[in-house]
């Protein structure tokens, strides 16, 4: 049964942390999001962390709560680029997907929303078999995630910035680290509670901000421990978008930045995932084609 929040969610938005509070079918919020699901892509994808097995069955959905600068889907996540889907054709694509061998359904940047894929999920609740994945920014409403106890088997959230400055400068949003914690907090609540399976946290570690990563591993193990969650480090960073307006990031990622965060990550004794760092690479960014939809 979908909580009855969902419901009315779109009549005076503040499924995310910025609280817009616009009548989603008057009118569009910080995400630009209507009330029709959007998405730009289903398919197999091969490249999620090692925890999730080798065939993701993403879905990468337009537009997003975040305007990171330097975001490699810019083209749906900042320009909307997509195609409308109902929840009965999401529904489809969930159980298709699962007939070509995914081992879960991906929900990429899914928040905004979550009324429409929430019907999906229902719709397809007696034939899907494989685990849902809640792929997310992290900067997320802890309230809104407790409504999704039940829905989501894996919480795959970023944890992007320590430092205020850094987030709102590159992302736009305002007191990240502690709405993000917040949101970890109850990701980690419903894995202890037996009702989502496992929490894998991301960290992409950016060009000039290792000093930045260290004090976001340092509070994150202080917080909340090490043994509760997986740790997924990333050295993915590549210039996209408008990083060229930010200088300090206009550049790829040193081995020297990335490994002292990884030393970091180690002496603190997080588990969990490192990425080689030819994963730097644009080949990586998926073609947004709206195949598969």
């Amino acid at each position: 049964m979908i909580p009855k929040y969902f419901e009315t969610a779109y009549e005076c938005c503040e499924l995310c942390p910025r609280r817009c509070g616009v009548n989603r079918h008057e009118k569009k919020g910080f995400c630009k999001a209507g009330t029709e699901i959007m998405a730009a892509k289903a398919m197999i994808h091969l490249w999620e962390e090692p925890a999730l097995g080798e065939r993701s069955g993403a879905i990468f959905f337009s537009n997003c709560t975040l305007k990171c600068v330097y975001c490699q889907n810019f083209k749906i996540s900042h320009e909307g680029y997509g195609k409308v889907l109902t929840p009965e054709k999401l529904s489809n694509v969930f159980l298709r997907l699962q007939d070509e061998g995914a081992q879960n359904i991906d929900l990429v940047t899914p928040t905004h929303y979550l009324p429409g894929i929430l019907q999906a999920l229902e719709l397809c609740k007696p034939k899907l078999k494989i685990p849902v994945v809640y792929n997310c920014g992290g900067y997320e409403r802890a309230e809104v995630l407790k409504l999704l106890e039940g829905y989501v088997d894996i919480w795959l959230p970023d944890v992007k910035y320590f430092d205020d400055e850094r987030a709102l400068r590159y992302s736009r949003a305002k007191d990240a680290f502690n709405v993000s914690c917040e949101a970890l907090s109850e990701m980690i609540r419903q894995k202890k509670a037996g009702s989502s399976k496992e929490v894998i946290v991301r960290h992409m570690v950016l060009p000039g901000g290792k000093d930045d990563s260290i004090a976001l591993l340092r509070a994150l193990s202080k917080r909340f421990g090490t043994g509760d969650y997986l740790l997924s480090l990333m050295s993915q960073y590549t210039p996209f978008y408008k990083a060229s307006e930010c200088p300090e990031i206009n550049r790829r990622l040193t081995s020297y930045e990335y490994d002292r965060v990884l030393d970091e990550a180690l002496r603190l004794g997080f588990s969990g995932f490192m990425q080689e760092r030819t994963s730097a690479k644009e080949e990586y960014t998926p073609e947004f084609d709206l195949s598969g939809l």
